[in-house]
């Protein structure tokens, strides 16, 4: 309008990166795009091969390659709790080995360049489980009960893109060269062999252990317990067609899956939390073992709005780690 004058632009009043972004050139696939990538970008080879220099670095390469041989589907936890590489390396490493799945089934994956899980009914057990603990009056304890955390606190939480990013550290392509990071001097007393490996926890459900957070991405391979493995090959040998929802899976094996693990970690939480659950008589707890069995649930609505409903205070894994290579 007339007589506006832009505003003055100031370090003070301005948002954004707090450094530039490095491009990692991953490749970004749907589940309804016909083709899928066999090999990677060049930009994506020079990348790595600018900062691959020393025999470590080709040691975690090869060590990687092996991996995608032996599973060609996996999760970045899942990586980083079987190999020692330091996280800005392994921005760059990924996308010169494999391809990233957007949506269906393997949404939040990477693929092994050339192998596509939509052709391979045996592909089916890499396919990913967003598991959220429930919590609430419903379940008998609330969410300041639970004996796990959230993976991000809403009141300590900040923009990804805010000038003032708390916790980042600027990694330049020297020190990836050197093989040293942000936690070169952290880790410094921790063999190189295991400096930066996460614990299996991260990525492997186990029967009797908690998960480590309240919203976690599961492989179906990684579902360590007898009773989730016998769900989830119901259908072996039987696999007609691949689905967005279900993959090569029956219809409604995510919702299964959850109620039995959910039962499970309930029955943990009852362990060792005996007063949350003191008010509940035998027989409530006879009808909910019925409606778990059963596939019931005595509010279908909820239910099926909280499997999609972001849980409160906790991170988003796969938006995360979109923005890591946009």
């Amino acid at each position: 309008r007339e007589g506006y004058n832009n505003p003055q632009v100031s370090g003070e009043n301005l948002i954004g990166l707090s450094r530039a972004r490095r491009p990692h050139n991953a490749i970004f696939v749907n589940f309804d795009d016909e083709e899928i990538p066999t090999k990677p970008l060049d930009a994506a080879v020079q990348n790595w091969k600018k900062v691959c220099t020393n025999p470590v670095d080709k040691k975690v390469e090869e060590e990687l390659r092996k991996l995608f041989e032996v599973r060609p589907v996996w999760s970045r936890n899942a990586v980083k709790a079987n190999i020692s590489v330091h996280p800005d390396k392994l921005k760059l490493l990924l996308p010169y080995l494999a391809y990233y799945m957007l949506t269906g089934p393997w949404r939040s994956l990477w693929v092994r360049f050339g192998y596509d899980p939509r052709k391979h009914p045996e592909a089916k057990i890499y396919q990913v489980l967003d598991f959220r603990i429930r919590c609430g009056m419903k379940y008998g304890y609330a969410a300041t009960d639970m004996p796990v955390k959230a993976k991000r606190s809403t009141y300590n939480y900040s923009l990804p893109i805010t000038v003032k990013k708390q916790g980042s550290h600027t990694v330049s392509v020297h020190d990836l060269k050197q093989g040293l990071g942000t936690a070169g001097t952290s880790g410094a007393k921790k063999p190189p062999s295991s400096r930066y490996k996460l614990k299996e926890s991260i990525y492997i459900f186990r029967e009797g252990a908690l998960p480590p957070y309240r919203q976690m991405f599961y492989q179906l391979c990684d579902l360590n317990v007898e009773s989730l493995q016998k769900i989830i090959h119901r259908n072996d040998g039987t696999e007609s067609e691949c689905t967005e929802r279900d993959g090569w899976c029956l219809a409604k094996t995510s919702d299964d899956l959850r109620d039995s693990m959910s039962l499970m970690i309930k029955q943990i939480i009852r362990s060792t939390r005996p007063a949350l659950f003191s008010n509940t008589t035998s027989s409530e707890d006879g009808k909910e073992q019925l409606a778990y069995e059963s596939g019931e649930d005595e509010d279908d609505e909820e239910e099926e709005e909280e499997d999609f409903k972001p849980s409160d205070g906790s991170e988003n894994e796969m938006e995360t780690e979109i923005l890591d290579y946009v």
